[in-house]
């Protein structure tokens, strides 16, 4: 079932597309071919050449972390730097928490 527009990134093009959900359907990236993740509707693309913005989200997408919106209208904290993706996952590894969950958490 389709219902509004929500997006899709490539990680290897450092790419990101708006498209009608539906969870029926594989995109694939029309540069590489390979399938490009759903990130939600509340995701707001970094610029190509920012390499540490794309290594921060590749960390993100491959723990499932997504960036959906919320009864508050965004998808809460995300870590916007390479610092604070390693500060939560030294957190994930010292407390036993989920690494999504870390990752998410505003205050360490």
């Amino acid at each position: 079932m389709a219902h509004g527009k929500t997006s899709y990134i490539c990680l290897p093009c450092r790419a990101s597309y708006k498209q009608p959900y539906d969870s029926e359907r594989q995109r694939i990236c029309p540069r590489c071919s390979e399938p490009l993740n759903h990130v939600g509707s509340a995701f707001a693309t970094p610029r190509r050449r920012d390499t540490a913005a794309w290594r921060t989200l590749s960390v993100l997408v491959n723990a499932g972390v997504g960036f959906h919106k919320s009864c508050c209208g965004g998808p809460g904290y995300r870590p916007r730097t390479l610092r604070e993706m390693r500060e939560r996952m030294a957190y994930a590894r010292r407390t036993g928490e989920p690494v999504a969950k870390a990752l998410v958490r505003q205050v360490l």
